[in-house]
């Protein structure tokens, strides 16, 4: 990945290479949305043909096919919007920023990706420890009308159909236990200005479902890790294992009916995934992934000081 990063700043002029990077320990590390917004970094449109391949290539290390399916498939949502909203010129596929963190492979670095409904941040160190979050992924329209480009599509399907399979399969007890809300909760609750919002796990255990609904609980949250290539998702999935994956809670808010507003989260030792569909007639999906001790890289970047390294 430094190799690929770097291969991607070598690719971009003088002036472009100062307006993608900066010092790894600036606040601007910690400054992510998914909003619409002016942003620091290189936007998408702003890179030559190499670059541009260069990023490609940077983008597909660090993603899995359907992760790197997920991540375009945002991006190319903006034009599909466009249309809907008849504002093609407000909605661009490429007005997404990269940002460059240190120096890739000396010392602490990291980097960024980042635009509407789209924020991946991965922090590493020069031995190789790599965090992957937080990691937002969007989608509006979460499906796409007929008659639009892309007609029928929906980035975050899976996710969706996973958890309504989950809270429908469980017996009216356990449900009672999952459900904290009759309706959604509008939004998801640890957004980028509120990020310890959420304390302490609520909903039904992984430990009391039986086994088939326990095991699609896995699989859903596997498909958040599973945006990685294979070997960054496993190392993940291995750490929420060892932290005991049976303490995570699942919580649904809303209707169980599709075509209603709903919200669900995944919450235990380490994990928390959020996700809702509420706005635009809940045809509009906000959902981020937190690991509750390396975002942005922070228990590995405190063991690696405790070791007595140091920025280059």
């Amino acid at each position: 990945m430094a190799r690929l990063a770097g291969a991607w700043l070598d690719s971009l002029s003088e002036d472009k290479r100062r307006a993608a990077r900066w010092p790894f320990d600036h606040a601007e590390r910690f400054n992510w949305h998914y909003v619409p917004r002016p942003r620091q970094g290189l936007p998408v449109k702003a890179m030559g043909a190499a670059a541009r391949a260069a990023l490609d290539r940077l983008l597909r290390h660090a993603l899995s096919e359907a992760g790197y399916d997920k991540a375009t498939g945002i991006m190319r949502l903006e034009e599909a919007l466009g249309a809907i909203e008849n504002r093609p010129g407000f909605r661009d596929p490429e007005n997404y920023s990269v940002t460059l963190f240190g120096e890739p492979g000396r010392g602490p670095w990291g980097w960024r990706i980042e635009g509407h409904h789209l924020s991946l941040n991965l922090t590493a160190t020069a031995d190789g420890a790599l965090a992957v979050v937080p990691a937002f992924w969007g989608s509006n329209p979460a499906r796409v009308p007929d008659g639009y480009p892309m007609g029928g599509h929906r980035v975050l399907g899976r996710e969706t159909d996973l958890a309504y399979e989950l809270i429908r399969g469980l017996d009216e007890p356990a449900r009672e236990e999952a459900v904290i809300a009759q309706s959604s909760l509008g939004n998801i609750v640890t957004g980028p200005e509120r990020p310890d919002l959420l304390l302490e796990p609520r909903g039904l255990l992984l430990a009391a479902m039986p086994d088939g609904l326990r095991n699609l609980a896995l699989e859903l949250i596997a498909t958040y890790a599973r945006n990685l290539r294979a070997e960054l998702a496993e190392a993940e999935l291995s750490r929420m294992r060892a932290a005991d994956v049976e303490k995570i809670r699942f919580a649904w808010g809303g209707p169980l009916e599709s075509g209603h507003a709903h919200y669900f989260r995944l919450h235990g030792p380490i994990t928390l995934i959020e996700f809702d569909n509420t706005q635009n007639n809940a045809n509009h999906i906000h959902s981020v992934w937190h690991d509750l001790e390396r975002d942005f890289g922070r228990d590995l970047l405190a063991e690696h000081y405790r070791h007595g390294h140091r920025h280059r």
